[in-house]
């Protein structure tokens, strides 16, 4: 719980000032003012963060987190568990979707086992799993609300050792059978939704079974009641050891002044989630893509931040937020690479 303390005293404000000096560079930028759109406001922002004119983004990182569902027991997921634990030891060899997309990006890629239901064979998967899985929250807390205090403060020790590093630039992913379930009861909770306006199809949960995802969901938010002023709360009671842990890994983010993109439809719980802990980290993330999962127009709204890319992907891991990197680093570019009008030597009125 210290840790987490000292990390929440530690998220401050965007520098204003900072933001102000780079708006009027960005206007002064030899071009239209305002001709490249989102690209200026991400370096804006970029500048905000880290008190820089001239901010870096060349050192990236994805920071994959693994960890299993009790509540899988109650048939919300259409892959076997065992997946978790196969596909999270697929990282480090480099062969997943999201480690392709990272080599292009030039991003390394981390992971972390959480709280996977299985013992792995593969050292270079980090171990700092807390339970081997989450209770089944159908019929109870998923966690404690100790163990959620350590979820969320893996994630900062994790992020903070590859920030002290080098990185700049930071992004989640996620692997865990089943973990659409917890995310759109995060959702759900906090957002007041219905669960069948959020609960959608995951990994390929066939059509004829939503209802009953909804049901399970519903039933989660019944049973475990969290408090929706309370981000813990709704963590350990609907929660998941890796939502946990991306959630702390953008609290880590924040507090060291380093940006972090959002993917899709559970990052964005996690980020709803480190948001309601401590609201002012809203101002150090970047929300990617709009993710094709069924909630998930519905948790960006909630967060408040617009997704770059619209590219009709759902897979997770963190793809989306790798595409991302290349839009965050082209901002930069623009910002390093250009000349003011009064650089080129032109007078303007």
């Amino acid at each position: 719980m210290e840790l987490l303390r000292q990390t929440l005293e530690k998220i401050g404000n965007l520098y204003d000032n900072a933001m102000e000096e780079s708006r009027n560079r960005v206007d002064n930028l030899i071009k239209p003012k305002g001709s490249l759109g989102k690209l200026e406001e991400i370096v804006v922002r970029l500048s905000g963060i880290t008190g820089e004119l001239f901010p870096k983004v060349d050192n990236k990182a994805v920071i994959v987190m693994a960890g299993d569902h009790g509540v899988y027991e109650e048939g919300v997921a259409p892959d076997p568990q065992i997946l978790t634990a196969v596909q999270a030891c697929n990282f480090p060899k480099g062969i997943t979707g999201v480690c392709a997309l990272a080599k292009q990006a030039k991003a390394d890629v981390i992971a972390v086992d959480v709280g996977i239901a299985a013992d792995l064979d593969e050292p270079r998967v980090i171990n700092r799993k807390i339970k081997y899985g989450t209770n089944n929250m159908a019929k109870g807390p998923a966690m404690t609300r100790e163990d959620a205090i350590k979820a969320l403060e893996v994630g900062i020790e994790i992020a903070t050792e590859e920030i002290k590093k080098g990185r700049n630039l930071l992004t989640t992913g996620e692997m865990g059978i089943g973990n659409t379930t917890p995310s759109a009861a995060i959702v759900s909770v906090l957002g007041g939704y219905d669960p069948c306006e959020i609960a959608g199809r995951g990994a390929g949960l066939p059509v004829e079974r939503l209802v009953h995802k909804a049901k399970v969901i519903k039933r989660s938010i019944e049973v475990n009641k969290p408090d929706v002023k309370d981000g813990i709360d709704v963590l350990s009671k609907v929660g998941g050891f890796e939502i946990g842990a991306m959630a702390g890994v953008m609290l880590a983010g924040s507090a060291n002044r380093i940006p972090v993109v959002v993917d899709g439809f559970i990052a964005t719980a996690a980020a709803l989630l480190a948001c309601t802990i401590e609201p002012k980290v809203k101002n150090y993330l970047f929300a990617s893509h709009a993710s094709m999962e069924k909630g998930a127009a519905r948790a960006s709204k909630l967060l408040g931040l617009e997704p770059m890319l619209n590219m009709d992907m759902r897979l997770g891991e963190g793809t989306g937020a790798v595409l991302t990197f290349n839009l965050i680093e082209a901002a930069v570019y623009m910002n390093n690479e250009m000349i003011t009008f009064e650089e080129a030597g032109i007078i303007r009125d």
